[in-house]
């Protein structure tokens, strides 16, 4: 008889202070072998099928824009798609892993019973691409009332410090809410000087395939690019406190924004003291076009 699947389920003491001291957690085995194959396979084929494409692609999202984005340095032989706009919209796969999986467990082990979805997304670096993520924090870009937000970034393949992983700034979630404007426009990454400064103070997040990595909304945290031959791909849910209300439009709009996945929904909007910048993030094929990397064909 083969030896049962250990699957994390909920979080530990440790994990969850750990959470709140540094405003990260990584947890192994976030999802069933399962459910990871099944995104795997999925992600497989929308590379497949971006071979064939020039430009940013597919049935657009209910805003109209693309559902797959690319780099500018994509080609058939050498594909570079670096985004696939909420995959759950289109997916049974990563529908079920958004609402179903214990990652959602584990989020409302930190942030309490009643959890909401905002929206999700997967960010890939394939060998050769040049997609890299400038540093900064999420809550800028999806502003609430509150900040009892969680990013749940769950690895679909090893994320290594060779293949672009995620790095982050231990401690900086309970530190300022940094601007991602220079002058009056919306770049979406904080000003070099800063960058600088906070950069010296970053430390990997590496993981195997299915471990989920839970971040803080004001953790500041990037990416540099993949310089390895491995894939590396994140597919990655935000979810919200029940009484935590946006503040500015949804980034990334879909049919299950405020869903409810765990609890009950809230009448009260829970407020916190503090001045919010909005965002003003123009509507192009991903996040990587407002840091300034040219999509395909763009």
């Amino acid at each position: 008889m083969a030896a049962a699947e250990k699957i994390s389920t909920r979080l530990s003491q440790e994990q969850i202070e750990q959470f709140w001291r540094d405003g990260y957690a990584t947890v192994e085995n976030a999802v069933t072998s399962d459910q990871l194959a099944a995104l795997r396979r999925e992600l497989a084929g929308w590379v497949d099928a971006s071979r064939t494409e020039t430009k940013p692609f597919g049935a657009p999202t209910i805003d109209g824009r693309p559902r797959f984005d690319m780099g500018a340095e994509h080609t058939a032989e050498r594909p570079a798609l670096r985004r696939v706009n909420n995959p759950s919209d289109i997916s049974p796969a990563y529908r079920d892993v958004m609402e179903n999986s214990a990652v959602v467990d584990m989020v409302s082990d930190l942030i309490g019973p009643n959890v909401k979805f905002h929206h999700c997304k997967i960010n890939v670096k394939l060998p050769g691409s040049n997609t890299e993520v400038g540093y900064h924090q999420d809550f800028p870009y999806t502003p609430h009332t509150n900040d009892d937000i969680v990013t749940a970034l769950l690895m679909l393949d090893d994320m290594t410090l060779e293949n672009g992983c995620l790095t982050v700034v231990p401690g900086s979630h309970r530190g300022p809410l940094y601007s991602l404007f220079e002058k009056d426009v919306f770049v979406g990454s904080i000003d070099a000087k800063t960058t600088a400064k906070l950069k010296a103070q970053e430390i990997p997040v590496t993981g195997k395939a299915g471990s989920v990595c839970l971040m803080h909304t004001r953790l500041v945290h990037g990416s540099d690019a993949n310089r390895s031959k491995a894939n590396r791909g994140l597919y990655i849910c935000v979810y919200s406190a029940a009484d935590a209300f946006p503040l500015a439009a949804n980034p990334l709009p879909n049919p299950n924004e405020g869903k409810v996945v765990r609890g009950e929904k809230s009448r009260q909007a829970r407020l916190m003291d503090a001045v919010v910048e909005l965002p003003a993030q123009a509507k192009v094929a991903s996040f990587f076009a407002t840091q300034g990397q040219k999509s395909a064909g763009g």
